[in-house]
């Protein structure tokens, strides 16, 4: 039985984390954390453990086994390199961080002090992703040549624990970016997930065209990112994230091989359709895609207690997040300059 402790209690941290603790039978809800005290004690109210004052105060007890990290973008690399110095094995929401330099010194951390540091790509987990990528391996579509992936929605301002347009979402000196951290860094690392390959140069525009604060004002990170990948293959195609989607969900994703088309959860019944030149239809149903709205099981709390309690490798190691975080910041830099990037 490991005891976890939670830093932050938000959100993220109510409807994803904690309840897939408390339905784990090694994981005990042990400590929480967060700026409002109120919160951390009626969740501990809830589920039971201790409350600490500081994420210091809760690093320093040695009874504490792991800890989610489930805080502001800003101080995720502060926050997880001082756990993993602490000894504890830490799961730490995405984006991993806000410079290249702090992802570095995470994976860096968690290689030198031997502990488990996993990040919250849970789209590599959905079922549909992982059978879509066992299918683009055997060569039912034949060699990718050109894809579409979007991740897009109304905005962060109702999910957020404090909902409205003062959302620490829109802070840019807390989130450090907007759309492009909140669901750009999803679907860059699923695009590398699915092909077994990383992006090689970007071209971006990352903008603010509509969102605005409580003031009026636009927003200070970008609600919308739409990337040019080129990947090391040489395939083509774009990265939409999008928080002025205001309407359904979008969290599809197209690949046009030379041998057809894979369509994954675009369909509302399929979660993965396969068109082929002569026009036959392969229909795959394991799953349909969580979203705002529906809530499902994510499986990265399964995969963290996997990693810490049976030894498995870490499926979402901070080491393997890097080269998209890599994307993501070229993405910036090329969004800024006006230029393709090139990666590595």
């Amino acid at each position: 039985m490991k005891s976890i402790g939670i830093i932050g209690c938000g959100r993220i941290a109510q409807v994803r984390h904690i309840p897939e603790y408390a339905d784990h039978r090694d994981a005990r809800l042990y400590a929480f954390y967060d700026l409002n005290p109120e919160r951390a004690r009626e969740l501990a109210g809830t589920y039971g453990g201790r409350v600490y004052e500081t994420y210091e105060e809760l690093l320093e007890d040695e009874k504490i086994d792991a800890v989610s990290i489930c805080v502001p973008n800003e101080f995720h690399a502060k926050i997880s390199i001082a756990a993993l110095k602490a000894g504890k094995d830490v799961l730490c929401e995405k984006p991993m961080a806000v410079t290249l330099e702090e992802c570095r010194q995470m994976a860096e951390a968690a290689e030198e002090t031997g502990k488990c540091l996993m990040i919250g790509q849970n789209q590599r987990l959905a079922k549909g992703h992982a059978l879509a990528r066992k299918l683009i391996e055997r060569g039912d579509i034949g060699k990718v040549i050109t894809f579409k992936t979007t991740f897009g929605h109304g905005g962060p301002e109702t999910w957020s624990i404090d909902p409205g347009s003062n959302t620490w979402f829109f802070d840019k000196k807390k989130a450090a970016m907007g759309a492009m951290a909140d669901l750009g860094i999803h679907k860059t690392d699923l695009i590398q997930y699915l092909m077994g390959e990383h992006v090689a140069e970007t071209t971006a525009v990352i903008t603010t065209l509509d969102k605005k604060d409580g003031s009026g004002n636009l927003i200070g990170v970008d609600d919308n990112a739409i990337c040019i990948y080129k990947m090391e293959s040489g395939a083509v195609g774009t990265m939409t994230a999008s928080w002025t989607y205001y309407g359904q969900e979008d969290n599809s994703t197209i690949l046009y091989g030379s041998k057809g088309i894979m369509r994954i959860y675009e369909d509302p019944e399929y979660c993965i359709k396969i068109i082929k030149p002569d026009n036959e239809v392969i229909l795959y149903n394991v799953d349909q895609i969580q979203t705002n709205d529906k809530q499902t099981k994510s499986g990265v709390i399964d995969a963290f207690m996997d990693c810490i309690v049976h030894g498995k490798e870490a499926q979402l190691s901070g080491k393997s997040v890097l080269s998209a975080m890599e994307a993501v910041f070229a993405s910036i830099e090329s969004a800024k300059t006006g230029k393709t990037i090139k990666i590595g």
